[in-house]
């Protein structure tokens, strides 16, 4: 391959990453909504498990895991979002090899880890709406302890080969990345190897990680709305059904956004920025307000919380 086949990520010392392709004085803008997203971000899943950890009430199975994917949105959004603001500013727009290592490790990391843990969420509501009278007995502390344990191990056993992979890659005398955080696909382009089994281990790694969490989701909703459609009042169907739009919802940003991102041809790095924004900033900021608002139980501790935190002062 000549002098292309020969300059490989050894001799890379850092990438450039280029972001979104929008005019200059477009950048103040971008980062001042990177800025408030982001701070929603940190002030809703903070707030959120803060909550959880300090009323009582809300010390069950469910708040667990809730506040389990509280902290991942928290980690996962804080891998992206302060270098990407920062590049806004920024005119070398550079990331260190070691920097951009570490950026794709600990996203898939809690991307992967966001996958199984909604996975057993859905367990759980089936559990409980289909065997309300055994809830507490099979979703048990050691349970959830183990499936949160799961979740972060497939992540992680997950962000190792995904970023081995990609990391073994010859990377080509460019070093500029299109996009705006080090992800598999855009380094992919910067490739001088032959990606056919790389492509090939991916998609089957990603199939591993996506059908087996989205058939345990389909498959206990199928089992909910069965028994829910079974219940006489309308007041019972109502509440049961209450308690599942919340996950149902974070379930449908996330893995929408995930899909669009894969499933948008190559050719169109712009509309893979956009998806990437979508699950790295937008989800996070949307899941604390999507079950703070769809949560009565959360509501009310909220609302002690502040009354609280005023008598105080």
């Amino acid at each position: 391959m000549g002098e292309r086949g020969t300059s490989n990520h050894s001799e890379m010392t850092d990438f450039i990453l280029v972001g979104f392709r929008v005019r200059p004085e477009l950048h103040v803008l971008l980062f001042l909504l990177c800025l408030l997203v982001y701070a929603t971000v940190l002030f809703g899943n903070v707030g959120m498990m803060a909550i959880i950890m300090t009323d009582p009430r809300l010390n069950t199975p469910m708040y667990f895991f809730l506040g389990n994917l509280s902290f991942i949105d928290l980690f996962y959004s804080s891998v992206i979002a302060p270098k990407a603001m920062i590049n806004f500013w920024s005119e070398t727009k550079s990331i260190s090899f070691a920097g951009c290592v570490a950026q794709l490790f600990l996203f898939a990391l809690f991307i992967v880890t966001e996958g199984f843990l909604l996975a057993a969420m859905a367990y759980d509501r089936f559990i409980a709406i289909c065997n309300p009278l055994l809830y507490s007995v099979q979703m048990s502390t050691r349970l959830c302890i183990r499936l949160v344990a799961g979740s972060y191990f497939c992540g992680c056993i997950s962000s190792v080969l995904q970023t081995s992979m990609t990391f073994t890659l010859s990377f080509c005398a460019s070093r500029v990345i299109d996009h705006f955080y080090c992800d598999s696909r855009p380094l992919q382009r910067l490739s001088c190897s032959d990606l056919f089994i790389h492509k090939m281990v991916s998609f089957s790694l990603s199939s591993i990680i996506i059908l087996p969490t989205m058939v345990v989701i389909i498959v206990s909703y199928m089992y909910i709305v069965s028994t829910v459609l079974k219940i006489r009042s309308t007041e019972g169907r109502k509440k049961a059904f209450s308690t599942c739009s919340s996950h149902l919802g974070v379930v449908g940003v996330l893995y929408g956004a995930v899909f669009f991102m894969y499933l948008t041809p190559d050719r169109f790095p712009e509309l893979s920025k956009v998806a990437s924004l979508c699950y790295s900033l937008v989800t996070p900021m949307l899941n604390p307000l999507i079950y703070s608002l769809r949560n009565k139980d959360v509501k009310e501790a909220l609302k002690k919380l502040l009354e609280k935190k005023n008598a105080i002062f």
